[in-house]
């Protein structure tokens, strides 16, 4: 059953700025899905149009319909897509930095009214990240950005979300810790069967993790397909992949390959 669906959205800034033209994609329940691209593809803007977050960017939704369980979110504020949900981890990590993990964690749950639940679900991250629990007594700001990202995923997963947006993971991360964060995302997709809408420039680790991936080149998607299929097709292996040896990337994404897509 689909969770997320994006029917021909698109996304335009002041107004003037078309931004995403046309995009649909699906999120089925349970499912992760990886949303691939450039920088300047339009791949955090569309997480943005479902979570709510365009407007203080002077963006919107122009045209095109975000549902979530099979009702249209467009009209719904921020704060009620997460009462619905959905929920987003933001690049850049953005933790309460003069705050512990676990206030960080205990920042997130306004909308739980039972505490013994709430102190269920600080042990539950704790568990998941025990990073965190050994750097518990120091503040967010002093963690290194792994733990960080440790951090701002388990602060997301406080709020009990069905579909959780994750916006460049492995941004500045150590290829050990890329591995780690991709291993837990791949966890808390399987053991608490919670949805993900991945968007990474990291192709390789995406695909070994999602089962489905939609790939993006400005604002529009030129190619979706399973995880294997896109890893296999000669296009994205030598443009994404590293497939292939004497390529002129730029000229790859940009033109020729862009070309063939859309012809």
């Amino acid at each position: 059953m689909t969770l997320l669906a994006l029917n021909n959205i698109e996304v335009v800034y002041d107004s003037v700025f078309l931004a995403v033209k046309g995009v649909s994609i699906e999120v089925p329940e349970g499912g992760l899905v990886a949303l691939l691209g450039a920088n300047g593809a339009g791949k955090s803007t569309i997480l943005k149009s479902i979570s709510g977050l365009l407007k203080p960017e002077r963006g919107a939704v122009s045209h095109g319909q975000i549902t979530f369980e099979g009702t249209d979110i467009l009209a719904l504020d921020p704060p009620e897509r997460v009462r619905r949900g959905l929920v987003h981890v933001l690049e850049g990590r953005r933790v309460f930095e003069h705050l512990t993990p676990e206030e960080n964690l205990l920042a997130a749950t306004s909308m739980h009214g039972d505490r013994s639940e709430v102190a269920g679900l600080v042990e539950q991250m704790f568990q998941l990240f025990p990073r965190l629990a050994e750097r518990n007594k120091s503040k967010a700001g002093y963690l290194s950005g792994g733990e960080q990202q440790m951090l701002a995923i388990g602060r997301a997963l406080m709020t009990k979300p069905k579909l959780i947006l994750l916006d460049e993971p492995s941004l500045g991360l150590a290829p050990f810790l890329v591995d780690e964060i991709f291993d837990t995302i791949r966890r808390i997709n399987a053991e608490q069967n919670t949805a993900v809408l991945l968007v990474e420039q990291n192709a390789v680790a995406a695909l070994d993790v999602a089962q489905s991936a939609y790939l993006i080149e400005q604002g529009r998607i030129v190619m979706s397909g399973t995880a294997d299929v896109l890893k296999s097709n000669p296009d994205i292996q030598q443009a994404y992949l590293g497939g292939g040896s004497g390529v002129d990337y730029h000229a790859v994404k940009h033109y020729r390959r862009r070309k063939r897509w859309l012809a």
